[in-house]
């Protein structure tokens, strides 16, 4: 007979609040084509995308992410010292040590809050509500907050065609706490490394430090190129096509909701047609709200999910209580799908 004592939490877990935080820079297609071979058509057809935002130097990755958690817990109706656990995931933190969790979780002004932070791509703040829902139910922690955070500019080959006009900026952050009725669903998520290298930075920081100056790629301008993300396009999207609809379908099953019980759908902001085809596969119905963020926001990878839900709930697109199917899916390549209830 085991001695260890059993742990104790809360039933269920809930998101009790949301915020986000976008740089004030707003980026219009007419700036993405200065650099490549391209048309706002062509990139307004392909993606969806008019505009995205950009940050400044002073609007770090930890600065975004502050602002963005000072808004959920207000949303929430807690208070800093109250948060048990907090999680970032994010791609676009430079510094290999000290996770920016830590920072955070002091800036915020928590109590010694355990904080890590963690790199599951645009998948990442499923994979935090995840861990957050296990924390809370387990009774490690009454409170977590995740946070899904990039400066993906950093990371932009603006010649590049292919990616140049994806990529955006922005911080958007949830509390999640106790709930006496199942209002996360179960996560349907997991991973396809054998495509791992169909989305990825360009050269590994050990090849870029090891490789000689004369030897690494330039721009048209003789800079020397900083690693950034690539993908194959036409790969990526029949994946995410073809595959997490598949995906979308079993978070609704696990979670017992039919389409027509949904009020919402949070889809990652990747790509629009990628949207469309998914609400088309899923049989939603008319009645149901789609995040489109990635007009006006581009693609933010991990903090597009918590970006979009917030904007919805301040339009008055959706509101708090409706029932929302979120999936995020991304370079790993990873996805996570659950249905949670909108705070």
């Amino acid at each position: 007979m085991s001695k260890i004592k059993p742990s104790k939490g809360a039933p269920y877990a809930r998101i009790l609040g949301v915020g986000g935080y976008r740089p004030t820079r707003v980026v219009p297609n007419e700036v993405i084509l200065e650099k490549i071979d391209s048309s706002d058509e062509w990139i307004r057809s392909r993606s969806g995308i008019a505009t995205r935002h950009w940050a400044s130097d002073e609007e770090t990755v930890a600065m975004m992410s502050v602002e963005a958690s000072g808004k959920a817990i207000a949303d929430a109706g807690i208070r800093p010292e109250q948060i048990g656990s907090v999680v970032v995931s994010t791609v676009s933190h430079f510094a290999q040590t000290p996770a920016i969790a830590t920072e955070i979780a002091d800036r915020l002004g928590t109590d010694k809050a355990a904080a890590f932070d963690i790199s599951a791509g645009c998948a990442g703040f499923g994979y935090g509500l995840t861990l957050a829902k296990g924390m809370i139910v387990e009774g490690s922690a009454e409170y977590v907050l995740v946070i899904g955070v990039e400066r993906l500019s950093d990371l932009t080959d603006l010649e590049d065609r292919a990616t140049a006009f994806l990529f955006g900026d922005g911080a958007g952050a949830v509390i999640v706490g106790p709930s006496q009725e199942p209002a996360i669903g179960p996560t349907v998520w997991g991973s396809e490394g054998d495509k791992a290298g169909t989305i990825k930075q360009t050269m590994p920081w050990d090849e870029y430090h090891a490789t000689d100056a004369a030897q690494l790629p330039v721009d048209s301008q003789g800079n020397v190129k900083f690693p950034a993300i690539t993908q194959e396009g036409q790969a990526v999207f029949r994946w995410a096509v073809f595959e997490m609809a598949k995906v979308a379908q079993q978070a609704l099953d696990a979670a017992g909701i039919h389409p027509d019980d949904l009020d919402v759908f949070i889809p990652h902001q990747a790509n629009e047609r990628i949207i469309d085809s998914m609400v088309k596969t899923l049989k939603l119905p008319e009645h149901v709200t789609v995040a489109r963020d990635i007009r006006t926001t581009g693609n933010t990878s991990a903090a597009s999910i918590p970006l979009a839900m917030e904007r919805l709930l301040a339009t008055g697109e959706a509101k708090s209580g409706d029932t929302a199917l979120v999936i995020g899916f991304g370079a790993g390549l990873v996805y996570a799908a659950t249905v949670v209830t909108l705070p």
